[in-house]
């Protein structure tokens, strides 16, 4: 009789993501403007893993914003 006076939650237990959530870049940006750690050891092999990281992120970031304006031009 209690779970009445509360509003019902979406089935699954998820919320529905909005046009903010979906097109929300701050974890990208996060990404490539954090602090380097001093705790973490500054490996050569995460270096590059983060490198290619960032340079696949760039290119994926283009080719959306090539698609998006060629299909609006």
């Amino acid at each position: 009789m209690e779970n009445q006076d509360k509003p019902s939650a979406p089935p699954g237990g998820k919320k529905k993501a909005g046009m903010k959530e979906f097109f929300s870049l701050g974890e990208v940006a996060g990404y490539f403007f954090r602090k380097k750690k001093p705790d973490q050891p500054a490996n050569i092999n995460t270096r590059i893993m983060h490198g290619i990281n960032k340079i696949a992120i760039i290119v994926f970031l283009a080719g959306i914003i090539y698609l998006i304006l060629k299909r609006l031009f």
